[in-house]
């Protein structure tokens, strides 16, 4: 179907050479047709002209020798411009369009009497005829046979340029495994082009892998002198000092727990382990246990086969995301295998909305532009439960909408598989 509707797009540079091929022929089709024609009416007309006045010279000399009077121009019969054109210089000669019927005419001034014959050009018009029909059906003969070789040589370089923009929209889309596979040395400037691209996806891949590698070990590195962080103040006194140590030392725990969930889920280290569970009461828990308020609706909710562990992640995730960076009230719908959570605040920045959430950015005004590590955590794993999780803004007041939508249950095998 890609194809179909690459070949039917009329914008495509495809159809663009065609027409640039089919253009080049009519116009040079136009060019010799017009050249040719003009070129044999300007021969018949001198050859008519040379038998008129052949025809004119032997019919006086007959006439003279015979003793009779040479064919004199009948006023009415010969044409007006050719005896004109006589009584002025002498001679003349003149080409008669008639229908079927055209002729030449040659007409000599003697003694005060013009005399005057014709010649029949209607063969010489027949041919002239024949000719420009000929030249016209081998043109069009010509145009129905380039403008097809036209369209399928094209289309092997055409469908190439589809290869290499396939290959870098899933390169967009984070497939960084994607390569157009046309070689990278010689050919054309399309095999320099997939080559180019192939690079930039190599290069993009090791860029990434070199980020996770410093993210997971960053992580590593910390979470030893964490823990005893996180040992020592609880040894501390009790007092508002204290307590203002352990808040800091919990938030730095959860930053460093999260850089480790985003490390295995970049790694692929991340296993579902599904089992059913009734999806409107793990929603349920799951808000509870962030301890942010937020209404839960279950609409026909049913039991599912998920990782409730991972599923828990994702919810809480989003409540969090939800009052952290937008307004209440939050709002959870259970909707058959659909969880949305929105907001009341100014919505999801355009920026996520195009291209996803990225980790380090926050949507919070007072720290920059973007999201934080949560919505990333909460996308990863849905993407290792296999659900799809999507990002839009309420069309009403804006409010911030998320919207996690189960896979399907697989059926149970039958007996013997």
């Amino acid at each position: 179907m890609a194809i179909v509707r690459a070949l039917l797009n009329l914008r495509s540079m495809h159809w663009k050479v065609i027409c640039v091929v089919a253009a080049a022929c009519v116009a040079m089709a136009l060019t010799v047709g017009l050249l040719v024609h003009e070129s044999t009416l300007e021969r018949s007309m001198n050859e008519g002209a040379g038998k008129a006045v052949v025809a004119l010279d032997e019919a006086v000399r007959s006439a003279r020798s015979s003793g009779v009077e040479p064919p004199r121009a009948v006023p009415g019969e010969t044409p007006e411009p050719l005896l004109q054109e006589a009584e002025r210089h002498g001679e003349a000669t003149f080409y008669e369009d008639r229908t079927p019927a055209p002729r030449f005419w040659a007409a000599r001034e003697e003694n005060g009497q013009v005399y005057a014959v014709w010649v029949d050009m209607t063969s010489d018009h027949l041919t002239r005829r024949a000719l420009d029909r000929h030249l016209w059906q081998y043109s069009l003969l010509t145009l129905a046979v380039v403008v097809p070789l036209t369209a399928l040589v094209t289309e092997l370089p055409t469908r190439r340029l589809r290869r290499v923009a396939r290959t870098a929209r899933r390169i967009t889309a984070g497939d960084l495994g994607a390569r157009t596979g046309m070689g990278r040395s010689g050919g054309d400037e399309i095999t320099e082009i997939s080559a180019t691209v192939d690079s930039m996806a190599d290069s993009l891949r090791e860029r990434i892998t070199r980020e996770q590698r410093f993210t997971a070990d960053v992580a590593h590195e910390l979470r030893t002198p964490l823990m005893g962080l996180v040992t020592s103040a609880g040894l501390l006194p009790e007092g508002e000092a204290t307590d203002l140590v352990r808040d800091r030392v919990r938030v730095l725990r959860d930053l460093v727990e999260d850089l480790l969930e985003i490390s295995r889920l970049d790694a692929g280290a991340e296993q579902s382990r599904p089992q059913e569970v009734p999806l409107a009461e793990l929603v349920e828990e799951s808000v509870a246990r962030s301890g942010l308020p937020a209404t839960v609706t279950a609409d026909a909710a049913p039991v599912v086969e998920t990782d409730p562990r991972r599923l828990d992640r994702i919810v809480s995730n989003l409540v969090v995301n939800a009052h952290r960076h937008g307004a209440g009230p939050v709002e959870v719908t259970v909707s058959g295998r659909n969880v949305r959570v929105r907001d009341h605040g100014p919505g999801f920045p355009p920026g996520l909305l195009a291209h996803g959430p990225q980790r380090f950015h926050t949507g919070a005004a007072e720290r920059g532009r973007g999201h934080g590590l949560g919505l990333t955590i909460a996308l990863g794993q849905a993407r290792v439960i296999g659900a799809a999780l999507q990002f839009g803004n309420d069309a009403v007041d804006g409010g911030a909408v998320a919207v996690l939508r189960l896979p399907p249950s697989q059926p149970p095998a039958g007996p013997g598989h």
